[in-house]
């Protein structure tokens, strides 16, 4: 297969060891430990990673200047055989002769490897790339002498990269070794949803969405599988909305043979787990089973990897390793064992959901009164949130329906719980079924609703409204209530608050408040409240719903609302609480997209209170969350955060990146289209360049987002546009801005909204010459964030402070607050920032001595003139980073000419560049 077929989703780890291969020129020899389960693809990747130091060398692999040239590369490989050797991997890299002349002496061993390693090399600054696969099985004494090569001889340019499964429970030793001997790590996951359907495309298969998140949840993302089952079944099978895959090949030996090793209590364990289909106590399966004294079956079954065993508080529990494995062993069982399992199971499970789908799985046959049993139960599991298990019951109940039209209600009631739970893939997967079926409000609810999920709001509104078109109320009351309940969805995501308030009331007029239908629109109600200003109420109905919600996946819903609303009314310690217990997925069957709404609101959360690695962290799982379930709509929200966290770091690559991720476009939701403008705009901020801040943020100036989207608190754009509009000298624009913004936080009562449109007033007022009323408005601002756990604010506070003091000719006053902002920004990471208020610091000259100075040395300010056009920055773009204008650019740069004795913007970058 091609570089380019083993390494889909490997990019970044290739180019994270070509990159430390490379710095060796400049940080010395070096030791890497590369991580990953079992078929993650490690081979590959050292595989690869040869093969490009050899093609191109270092400097043409990673485009470093002055990188050395094309390394030796040694690859050796571990097996378990040899792993008691002394020194054995050695022979596979100096001769054998020398490795027998070895001493004992650790130093003396590493001295000699490094000799013969790099001996046959003419090329003293050549480097030396040993690469090691399944370290794990490599003696310790090889590994302790590599590591020891590497730390006594630094500047030897050798690379050891020792690749290793992820390491077992009883903690080997050759993993230990590895862990103190690694310089760097490097992670590898398994493969996303988007790299599996590459890895698809580039074998000519083109994947559904409901396909290729199956096949991800059967292999676990891991490439040796995924690439297996690729090639081994027929492309028919890739066609149907949840294929019912097989093991690959390798997997399905591998168990046979295991199963073949067991003796028949093993077997029959293993098979009854298998049969269960998810993780259950061991009394359970031991009942089913029919074992008295399960421990020597268990650790048979164990050692040959054919039972995961898990220790918690109250139990020990019992599930197959992965389902790959639990194929390969129902493949291997007789229907008529399959069948009696299942029965069995049904009279020892409780749970009436577990005990009615085993009694399905066991019946051959179809039969109407299962069906309406699987569609009652489902319906309850629904009204209590429970929509994962809805949509496994409301899928049965059509599997065992007998009439047609009840099998098609069935599976769009399936679809709508897919949906709800947060499965917009499988559920994808059933649209054309769905469209093909008679047309009714309910088919077209569905429609519309899984078309919000996805981000297409025009359809979704044409499906809806064709919904409430067909709904006869007075006799589908129920139906009426989803309805109005996908419009609730529609409307937020719209950030229309007032229509949003008028469908969930409508759905409470329908089918009372303690509906379940109702309550979910009740929980989103709160927001649409908040949009519209009507805080105190919103908060208020928020209190009122936890007697109707309670806890489980219900209250999921209502602390996620709650949360969303207490941020953007400033109570952010209560909002973390009530996120992070949202953002969790171990519900009751909760739901996958309440739980995206809860991430995406938390990483706010935590940029908010400066802990920035716990916002990119959660950004992180979001991730990953929507790329399990494809729920399009919330990526913009995610990747807000990440964009404006890597924009403040300086991390440039990382933030346009993010921000691509989360672009949208004019046709899509306004809840992706403004977080979206808000991550452009961060960049370009970070970046000074503030032309391209009003270019991000102009199309929040439009109609459409006069009410809601402007609402203080829920999305901070009007004080980064104000600001834009003075640096950028539009000074009577941005006061007629700032005040429709400032009339209405002051009727909110709004204070972090407030302080920063005092912050964007400060500046104004600044630029305008009454310093006197800048320093009221910033004074102020810093009083209304006092008592707020807002960091970040308040370093951006003290930053425009300091910048007006310091344009006013009041340096002193200026170094101690951009010193303070200089500490703020510090303590959260945001070194872009951080450099700023440096070049603030110096450019105000205050701690320079300026006495004796010669005529020819620059200023303070000529220096930070100097320094930025030297990297290449425009007049206007250092006037914008400076916070000067353009004119007094033009004269520092005049004066630094006439000083330095050159004459072009060319001739500065080339003596900044000796300096």
């Amino acid at each position: 297969m091609s570089e380019r077929a083993l390494l889909v989703g490997r990019g970044g780890q290739l180019n994270r060891l070509v990159a430390v291969v490379s710095g060796m020129s400049e940080h010395g020899s070096v030791f890497v430990v590369v991580d990953g389960p079992e078929g993650v693809g490690r081979t590959a990747l050292l595989d690869a990673l040869a093969e490009r130091l050899k093609a191109t060398g270092v400097s043409e692999a990673t485009g470093v200047s002055g990188a050395t040239g094309s390394p030796r590369v040694l690859q050796v490989r571990g097996v378990p055989w040899e792993s008691s050797i002394p020194l054995g991997i050695l022979g596979q890299l100096v001769s054998d002769g020398e490795v027998r002349a070895l001493s004992g002496d650790q130093a003396a061993t590493a001295s000699r490897i490094v000799s013969s390693l790099l001996e046959p090399s003419e090329d003293r600054s050549q480097s030396t790339v040993v690469l090691v696969d399944d370290a794990q099985d490599v003696d310790p004494g090889s590994l302790r002498a590599l590591a020891t090569a590497v730390r006594h001889n630094r500047g030897a340019r050798l690379a050891v990269i020792c690749a290793r499964r992820q390491r077992p429970a009883g903690d080997a030793e050759a993993h230990q070794v590895l862990d103190v001997a690694a310089d760097h790590r490097v992670s590898m996951a398994p493969l996303s949803i988007a790299s599996i359907a590459e890895l698809a495309e580039l074998r000519g298969i083109a994947l559904s969405a409901s396909s290729v998140g199956e096949l991800a949840r059967h292999t676990g993302g891991l490439p040796k599988h995924v690439s297996a089952l690729l090639d081994e079944l027929p492309r028919e099978v890739w066609r149907g909305v949840r294929p019912q895959l097989p093991p690959p090949g390798f997997v399905d030996e591998t168990v046979r043979a295991g199963l073949a090793e067991c003796d028949t209590l093993a077997r029959r364990l293993v098979q009854t787990i298998a049969v269960l289909g998810s993780a259950q106590p061991l009394p359970i399966v031991c009942s089913i089973a029919n074992i008295e004294d399960p421990w020597t079956a268990i650790d048979a079954a164990e050692r040959r990897d054919l039972v995961a065993v898990q220790h918690n508080s109250s139990a020990v529990v019992l599930d197959a390793p992965d389902p790959m494995v639990r194929a390969a062993i129902l493949a291997t069982m007789s229907r008529s064992l399959r069948a009696q399992l299942h029965r069995e199971a049904a009279l020892v499970l409780t749970d009436r959901a577990d005990v009615l789908t085993h009694v399905a799985a066991a019946d051959p046959l179809p039969g109407a009164e299962m069906s309406e049993q699987l569609a009652d139960l489902a319906g309850e599991r629904s009204a209590r949130g429970q929509w994962a298990t809805a949509a496994q019951l409301f899928e049965l109940s059509s599997r065992t329906a007998v009439e047609p039209t009840r099998r098609d209600d069935m599976i769009i009631r399936a679809v709508d719980a897919l949906i709800g739970a947060g499965d917009v893939r499988t559920a994808a997967g059933h649209i054309a079924e769905i469209e093909s079926l008679r047309e009714t409000p309910m088919r077209n609810a569905v429609l519309g609703y899984l078309a919000i999920l996805r981000g297409r709001p025009h359809e979704a509104d044409a499906r809806l409204a064709r919904a409430w078109q067909l709904v006869r109320i007075e006799h589908e009351p129920e139906i009426a209530a989803v309805i109005c309940h996908r419009q609730v969805l529609h409307n937020l995501a719209r950030c229309d608050g007032a229509a949003l308030v008028e469908w969930a009331d409508r759905a409470v007029e329908l089918v009372g408040a303690d509906h379940a239908t109702a309550v979910e629109a009740q929980a989103i109600r709160g927001l649409g409240l908040g949009g519209t200003g009507r805080v105190a109420e919103a908060l208020e109905s928020y209190r009122d719903l936890w007697g109707h919600a309670g806890t489980g996946a219900v209250g999921q819903r209502v602390q996620m609302g709650a949360g969303w609303l207490h941020l953007a009314t400033d109570h952010v310690e209560l909002a973390r609480a009530e996120l992070e217990s949202a953002s969790r997925t171990d519900f009751l069957g909760g739901s996958t997209r309440i739980s995206l709404w809860a991430l995406a609101w938390l990483a706010r959360t935590y940029f908010a209170t400066g802990d920035w690695d716990a916002a990119l962290r959660t950004v992180g799982e979001g991730a990953e969350l929507v790329d399990r379930s494809g729920a399009a709509l919330i990526v913009p929200l995610l990747q807000w955060t990440a964009t404006q966290i890597h924009a403040l770091r300086g991390d440039w690559e990382l933030a346009v990146d993010s921000a691509r991720r989360g672009d949208a476009g004019a046709r899509d939701y306004e809840i992706m289209r403004v977080p979206a403008a808000l991550a452009h705009a961060a960049v370009a901020e970070a970046r000074a360049d503030y032309s391209a801040v009003l270019r991000a943020l102009a199309p929040l100036t439009e109609p459409w987002a006069r009410y809601d989207v402007s609402e203080p608190g829920f999305w901070p754009w009007a004080d980064v546009y104000a600001n834009a509009l003075v640096v950028e000298g539009r000074l009577q624009e941005a006061g007629e801005f700032l005040a429709e913004h400032e009339e209405r936080v002051a009727a909110r009562g709004h204070k972090s909204g407030a302080a920063r449109l005092a912050c964007a007033r400060g500046r104004l007022h600044g630029a305008l010459g009454d310093l006197e009323s800048a320093r009221a408005s910033f004074d102020y601002a810093l009083a209304l964030l006092a008592p707020l756990p807002l960091v970040y604010d308040r370093a951006r506070v003290n930053f425009a402070y300091g910048q007006t003091l310091r344009r006013a000719g009041k340096r002193r006053e200026a170094d101690s607050l951009i010193s303070a902002a200089r500490d703020g920004y510090l303590s959260i990471g945001a070194t872009a920032y951080v450099r700023r208020c440096d070049r603030e610091l110096k450019a105000g000259g205050v701690h320079a001595v300026l006495k004796d100075r010669a005529s020819d040395t620059l200023t303070p300010q000529e220096e930070a003139v100097a320094g930025l056009v030297a990297t290449g920055m425009t007049n206007r773009e250092v006037a914008a980073e400076l916070f000067l204008s353009v004119k007094t650019v033009q004269f520092h740069l005049t004066r630094v000419y006439a000083k330095l004795g050159i004459r072009s913007r060319a001739e500065l970058a080339a003596a900044k560049g000796r300096e």
